[in-house]
């Protein structure tokens, strides 16, 4: 009797054993995963603080990015001025010439993808200021041309020429087109021109440009309070201008109608320094400098 008892426990023994045996297993298991987990995320932990601290690059290229390139190029055209006017026939042999034509259709294509607000929304970022004038002279061989540009003096109210008025002198001109534009100018050549203003071998220019005809005719009838407001002694050299600057504005690094630019041209009528926007006191000192280098060369000689 007990022998039958035992065989007939032993089946249900062995499946306990069994079951048994898979849990203890299936604990294990677990409790083995459960230590890879851990130990899965203390190493990344452990590799966290083992790696370097992120870098401070992009802050660094964003100061960078933030700092105004020096003048990367001469500013001017390659021919010389002229007061003459082109005639029927040289307009007709510049349209056969291909150079000329393709330089049109860039620009043409440049001012299409142009916003209408560029140039304003520009001057939220170092006010419309995209680069630093240059310490020194630009090397005689490597000027350019300052254009011709005519306009109305305020002397007597007749048509006037920049290459007449500069030839042969030493000269500041000043492009003026709106009241921030003149602070601009002013930060510039406040200095030089009480220094050298009194100088016969110096000229101050101003040209009031205003190529939109409604803004022009506004302008001329503020004529009396212009002169009011200038010093008599630069009434000859302040120029009102409409003339049409389309296609010197990119060589003349004219890139923001709201804002003054200046420019130093030599006797020959090259450009030989230039700054626009607000001026820092470098920039301000530095047409100081260059203009009186200009000026002594032209003494010695």
């Amino acid at each position: 009797m007990l022998s039958r008892a035992v065989a007939r426990h032993t089946p249900l023994r062995q499946a306990g054993d069994r079951g048994l045996l898979r849990f203890v297993n299936d604990t294990a298991c677990r409790c083995n995963g459960v230590s890879r987990r851990k130990k899965s995320t203390a190493a990344p932990t452990a590799a966290a603080k083992a790696a370097p601290a992120p870098s401070s690059s992009a802050p660094a290229d964003t100061e960078q990015s933030d700092v105004l390139p020096s003048l990367p190029r001469p500013l001017g055209v390659q021919e010389p001025p002229s007061t003459l006017r082109s005639s029927w026939r040289d307009d007709t042999m510049a349209l056969m010439d291909q150079d000329y034509r393709l330089a049109r259709r860039k620009h043409i294509v440049k001012e299409a993808t142009k916003g209408y607000y560029s140039d304003l929304n520009a001057t939220r970022k170092h006010g419309g200021k995209t680069w630093i004038a240059p310490q020194t002279l630009i090397r005689e061989d490597h000027a350019l041309y300052f254009p011709d540009i005519s306009g109305n003096s305020l002397l007597k109210n007749e048509t006037a020429h920049t290459t007449d008025i500069c030839r042969g002198k030493v000269s500041v001109v000043a492009m003026l087109s709106t009241a921030v534009s003149e602070e601009h100018v002013d930060s510039f050549v406040r200095k030089t021109n009480k220094e050298y203003l009194s100088n016969p071998n110096y000229r101050y220019v101003q040209i009031n440009l205003q190529e939109n005809f409604a803004k022009a005719f506004l302008v001329s009838l503020y004529t009396s309070s212009l002169r009011r407001s200038i010093p008599e002694a630069l009434h000859p050299t302040y120029l009102l201008s409409k003339q049409n600057m389309e296609y010197v504005r990119e060589p003349l690094g004219m890139n923001n109608k709201h804002i003054g630019f200046v420019y130093l041209l030599d006797q020959q009528l090259r450009v030989r320094w230039a700054g626009g926007g607000l001026a820092t006191p470098a920039e301000t000192e530095s047409l100081k400098v260059c203009a009186k280098v200009l000026l002594d060369r032209m003494k010695s000689k």
